[in-house]
């Protein structure tokens, strides 16, 4: 799967399916974003815990091989680099919704549409699926919540989930409609 958009700022962005020799792509990429985009949100503590949590090699192989998630990975083709990742799960809890699980990209290049070319991407497969609906959880004091807006999605509920070690993920629920 490609996709390629012509953007003001990146001239081409090709989205590809992540195979499992590039998951320390995706490590390392999320250890770049995940101090500038949370923060101002959560504690170091708590972003050291979930980024070993959730992006250890290992941790990053089971969500492929045991949870059925497929990685995606951006590149900017104008200058050769990996600049964002998506994560998602088609005909999620066995209904008929795509859901995207992780959307990161890097600071530099938010803006300039890499997140709508991974979006639309996934929304591809979904529908391809037969899908009819994106949804996702972001923590809601993350200023990715008016990106989602923008680009279609609402907000329907929200979630607290205990992670371990007394954190919390305080989580809108958001969901897109297909088609």
């Amino acid at each position: 799967m490609t996709v390629n958009l012509a953007q003001t700022d990146i001239s081409m962005i090709e989205v590809t399916q992540a195979t499992p020799s590039q998951l320390p792509i995706i490590q390392k990429i999320a250890h770049d974003t995940w101090p500038h985009t949370f923060g101002e949100i959560l504690s170091a503590a708590q972003i050291t815990y979930m980024l070993d949590w959730m992006y250890s090699l290992s941790a990053l192989e089971q969500q492929i091989t045991e949870a059925g998630h497929v990685f995606l990975l951006a590149k900017d083709t104008e200058q050769a680099q990996y600049v964002g990742y998506a994560s998602y799960e088609t005909n999620y809890q066995q209904e008929q919704k795509a859901k995207v699980h992780k959307i990161y990209i890097l600071p530099t290049c938010q803006g300039k549409g890499v997140g709508q070319a991974l979006l639309h991407a996934i929304q591809e497969q979904a529908t391809q699926h037969g899908n009819h609906t994106l949804t996702l959880n972001v923590n809601r004091n993350n200023k990715a919540v008016a990106f989602y807006q923008k680009i279609g999605f609402a907000v329907v509920s929200t979630e607290n989930i205990p992670i371990g070690e007394g954190f919390w993920m305080e989580d809108y629920v958001m969901e897109k409609r297909l088609g």
